[in-house]
């Protein structure tokens, strides 16, 4: 499997989109609506599962598709090729805010494991598809860490973490305890389980859900700060309720606490 050498350049701080600078006939694939802008010359073109060497033939694309179903994404992915002489350059865009993490590849081994809504974008030539639990435990309780993605390939590929990312090199037995959905990825070497967090206390009052991730080394981690699905819970909680009020921040003053905080809203 030989994918598109791609250059690229990330820019921003808190909402960051990555640049990619396309050779004439090479390509990058995406995820759908993560596309933010291009130049002149960049040919778009929607393609079953991700396009990858391994997806050859029919019955070949069906699979890679289908693997795609069962991480919770489209059938579909978009692919952006140079169809000009020159370079040309597109542009993608974060989901929510965070850091972008490039991934080369070649520097793991040829594979990397993600949460299945970090991936951004790859270099034409990466595949990407899920990675299977051997764990029963896992299978059952993992969560947002339960289906994870495997990218495969010797490409560049980009991931996205919300919040702030952390990156933690695990030495051989070294054991980090994480929240499921504070997992943007790791290596493939990076041992993977869920453990039950115990105690009467906790399991009732922790507030914090009745499992968390192990991750044993070797190997490297990244972990984010603001899961989406946190983010979300957080803004749901705050949004409207029936009859058209919403929570506010002064709920112990009430409408008065509206007229303080400036939300004069009728």
């Amino acid at each position: 499997m030989t994918a598109h050498e791609i250059d690229y350049n990330i820019y921003g701080e808190e909402m960051q989109y990555v640049e990619i600078e396309l050779d004439p006939q090479e390509g990058v694939v995406a995820e759908a609506g993560s596309f933010m802008m291009m130049d002149d010359g960049i040919k778009m073109e929607t393609i079953f599962g991700d396009g990858s060497q391994k997806d050859t033939g029919f019955l070949g694309k069906i699979l890679g598709a289908g693997k795609r179903i069962l991480t919770g994404e489209s059938l579909f992915m978009t692919a952006f090729y140079n169809v000009l002489s020159g370079k040309r350059k597109v542009s993608f865009a974060s989901p929510y805010p965070g850091k972008i993490i490039p991934i080369d590849l070649t520097e793991y081994r040829g594979k990397f494991i993600c949460q299945k809504d970090a991936f951004l974008c790859a270099a034409k030539g990466v595949s990407i598809g899920i990675e299977f639990s051997k764990r029963l435990g896992r299978g059952f309780f993992g969560g947002e860490g339960f289906i994870m993605q495997k990218l495969e390939g010797d490409g560049m590929a980009f991931v996205h973490a919300g919040g702030t990312m952390a990156r933690k090199v695990l030495q051989p037995g070294e054991v980090l305890r994480v929240d499921t959905g504070c997992i943007v990825g790791f290596t493939q070497d990076v041992d993977y389980d869920i453990e039950f967090i115990g105690g009467i206390r906790n399991t009732i009052f922790g507030g914090e859900g009745l499992f968390y991730a192990k991750l044993q080394g070797p190997g490297i981690v990244y972990i984010q700060s603001l899961p989406f699905s946190r983010l979300a819970g957080r803004v749901l909680a705050s949004a409207p309720q029936a009859g058209g009020k919403d929570k506010g921040e002064g709920s112990i003053l009430g409408g008065l606490g509206d007229l303080l905080d400036g939300d004069n809203r009728f």
